[in-house]
């Protein structure tokens, strides 16, 4: 085999883009990426475990119904980069931002109006991306 062969523009290329291919599409393809319906507990409460970690909350899009209890139970991945959890929908009384640390953290409310709101991560450092844009988001779906 050349060795050249492999150091030319044309291979490095191919390989740059299949290195990005596959990294965009493992983001893509992580699971909870699907809509995650709530279960209703005995207690009637939906119940709604949630991981966050670099970049990421899994489940990412949660669908509950509207009128009963829900309660999420946030927990971080091992980890040194701090994250938090904001969920604000003041049309459906829901006002969540938080700090998250290695504790799970329990967030208890009852959504009043049916509708799609965004849930996200705010942290940011000094001139980086947001952890938001750099797609630490989600969304819960409220509906009837």
């Amino acid at each position: 085999m050349n060795p050249q062969r492999f150091l030319s523009p044309c291979f490095l290329s191919l390989m740059l883009a299949l290195v990005f291919c596959f990294a965009t599409g493992r983001a893509v393809a992580q699971p909870g990426n699907e809509p995650y319906r709530a279960v209703v507990g005995v207690d009637g409460v939906q119940h709604v475990n949630i991981l966050a970690g670099d970049y990421f909350f899994r489940p990412k899009h949660i669908i509950v119904k509207v009128n009963m209890p829900v309660m999420f139970v946030v927990r971080v991945e091992p980890g040194i980069i701090p994250h938090g959890f904001v969920l604000r929908a003041p049309r459906a009384n829901i006002s969540i931002d938080e700090n998250l640390s290695r504790e799970s953290k329990i967030f208890t409310f009852t959504p009043s109006a049916p509708g799609t709101y965004a849930f996200y991560c705010p942290e940011k450092l000094l001139f980086l991306k947001s952890h938001r844009e750099h797609g630490m988001e989600g969304v819960l779906e409220v509906v009837e």
